[in-house]
């Protein structure tokens, strides 16, 4: 026979359900002074204090107030787009139409609540209130008989409640009772035994929280009566009811009565049987209706004659107010859902314009921003175009720098030249002449002449000499190339002195600038002043680092700085990056970009001389 679960679990709490009504009603008249004595404007505290009034009513198990006052904050909560109070008002709701039996409602409104909270960013909270949703839905659907659904969602609780932060051993003791409940319905008998034994096993739960294991032990017995496994029984019924005095829990005291009169009948000890029914019905007298239905429904089969047509006509009467009250409060929260959802699909109606607005504001936002998109990037195509026509020129002025440097190397050649013959055939030639006479007159025996003639004699020698070496030196041309290292190291000096950036300069003698071609010069020359452009505007550098090399017929230049660096894989390709590398391809070179975050970037090109 089926037992109403709601009321088994609203009954860990029934004991102290009186005074805690008094107190609640004596809090509800308090926030309501408070909202009277006080002209409020702030629509979002006073729907805070419509969801404590609400939840009080709840507490003390007065669900038409209760819903009433929930519905009022949650309306708010909803406007004001509050979702985490507008989840917990509707989990509220949820518990009214579930202790009102409009279960489907009560399905829909705490799954609504639950994909609020999914929403929300995860907190201690936030899972709380998902587990004690996903136990109402379990509860839901094993009163509609949906025991597979039921465990699924009971699960779900569990799960969540042993993962909270703080001390939730009693609400995981009831998860795991509602487990052991619902596989007792669904006549999975060993499944719930387990998960019962899985309780008393817990000596801390069982210490503390007696109610819990009140909860436990009947369910346990019924579930073992259930499965015709008498042999504890009624011990265990008793030792149930004796924890029940001990805590003054007179509420569930009602199913362990109702179990053992099931218990005795069934061993058709008529007497005992009917002394636990009365026993039961008595109680639930001064609870609720539900209780009361199965005790009636119980003594009418336990009674015989005229007891039981009485019983059993008390059990109709009683069962048909119950059906009629509980259809009128289906229909009043229907109601108020209909009427819920004609708002919302009005808002949703506002939102639509809303949207469409939003569009029509957006596309015509967008086609400005690409209408003036189109005329900065013609703007700049006319700016590059520009700058590219410049670089030509700068690149035909280098090239007739070059060109003209060659012309000034070649007119220091042949003036050198000149210089050197002129030394030799002029210069030379005289004063070899002169030394000849000296020698011819050196014949005069004084001594005064002969020393005289040797002093000018000796001197001459060395003239003669000196002439020889600098006609010697001015007949060598100086070091190939050297006239571009010099333009190199002039392009250095004054960029790097306008970066405010200190450089080491190396170079390699052995490479001959005159076999290089002017393009390869030019993309050299472009290619360091980019670089250093590239170092003052990007790698906060100090210092920057400069080489040339040739090895194997392969030249190397090599620039590094010790700047901030950048991740190669990740950093976009700038326009400096791309116009090195399109000149390091003009030359048909090879680039390598080596970078540290921190650490500085080292570029290397190689050209292939042959």
């Amino acid at each position: 026979m089926k037992y109403r679960f709601l009321f088994i679990i609203v009954g860990i709490w029934f004991c102290e359900l009186h005074s805690q009504i008094h107190e609640n009603l004596y809090k509800i008249d308090s926030i309501q002074n408070v909202l009277s004595a006080y002209k409020l404007n702030d629509p979002v505290f006073i729907a805070n204090q419509h969801f404590k009034i609400g939840e009080l009513y709840r507490n003390s198990l007065l669900s038409d107030s209760a819903y009433f006052y929930l519905q009022k904050s949650e309306k708010v909560y909803r406007n004001y787009n509050h979702k985490y109070e507008l989840a917990i008002a509707l989990y509220g709701i949820a518990v009214c139409q579930t202790y009102d039996k409009d279960y489907t409602g009560s399905e829909v409104t705490s799954i609504e609540s639950l994909t609020i909270l999914e929403g929300l960013d995860e907190n201690n909270n936030v899972n709380l209130y998902k587990a004690i949703l996903y136990n109402n839905l379990g509860i839901v659907f094993n009163e509609l008989g949906q025991f597979d659904e039921s465990v699924k969602y009971h699960n779900q609780a569990l799960k969540l409640k042993e993962n909270l932060n703080g001390d939730f051993i009693k609400s995981i003791g009831l998860s795991q009772n509602n487990l052991g409940y619902v596989y007792k319905n669904s006549g999975q008998y060993d499944l719930a035994i387990e998960k019962f034994k899985e309780i008393f096993s817990n000596e801390k739960l069982i210490k503390n929280y007696p109610v819990v294991h009140v909860l436990a032990l009947g369910n346990y017995a019924h579930t073992l009566f259930l499965s015709k496994k008498h042999e504890e029984l009624p011990k265990l019924y008793l030792d149930a009811l004796r924890i029940c005095d001990s805590i003054n829990d007179s509420y569930n005291s009602i199913i362990i009565h109702q179990h053992l009169a099931e218990y005795y009948n069934d061993k058709n000890d008529k007497d005992s049987a009917k002394y636990y029914a009365y026993r039961a019905k008595k109680i639930s007298e001064q609870y609720n209706n539900d209780d009361l239905l199965k005790s009636l429904l119980l003594l009418s089969n336990i009674e015989q004659g005229s007891l039981a047509v009485k019983h059993l006509k008390d059990y109709i009467k009683l069962n048909d107010s119950i059906q009629k009250s509980e259809r009128s409060k289906r229909n009043k929260f229907a109601r108020i859902r209909f009427e819920t959802n004609q708002k919302e699909q009005e808002n949703i109606q506002l939102s639509r314009e809303r949207t469409w607005l939003l569009i029509i504001s957006a596309v015509i936002i967008l086609a400005s921003f690409l209408i003036y998109v189109i005329i900065n990037q013609r703007n700049k195509n006319k700016e590059l175009k520009f700058i590219q026509q410049q670089q030509e020129t700068n690149e035909e002025i280098y090239n007739l720098m070059l060109t003209q440097n060659d012309n000034i190397e070649e007119a220091r050649t042949v003036e050198k030249k000149r210089i050197s013959e002129e030394l030799h055939d002029g210069v030379l030639g005289r004063l070899f002449g002169t030394r000849l006479s000296l020698d011819s007159l050196n014949m005069a025996n004084s001594t005064e002449a002969i020393n005289t003639r040797g002093q000018y004699i000796a001197e001459l020698k060395i003239i003669e000499d000196d002439i020889r070496k600098v006609s010697h030196e001015l007949n060598t041309d100086f070091v190939s190339g050297s006239g571009f290292l010099d333009i190199i190291k002039t392009l250095v000096e004054n960029q790097t002195k306008a970066y405010k950036l200190k450089y080491e300069l190396q170079h390699n003698d052995d490479i001959n600038w005159e076999e290089a071609s002017n393009k390869t010069k030019i993309h050299i020359y472009r290619i360091i002043q980019e670089t250093l452009q590239n170092i003052y505007k990007h790698a906060q550098a100090k210092l920057v680092k400069i080489s040339f090399d040739i090895k194997n017929s392969v030249f190397c230049l090599t620039i590094s700085d010790d700047g901030s660096g950048f991740d190669v894989n990740k950093a976009k390709t700038g326009i400096g990056i791309k116009n090195i590398k399109s000149r390091v391809s003009e030359i048909k070179g090879d680039l390598s970009i080596n970078s540290e975050k921190n650490k500085g970037t080292t570029i290397v090109i190689k050209v292939n001389t042959t």
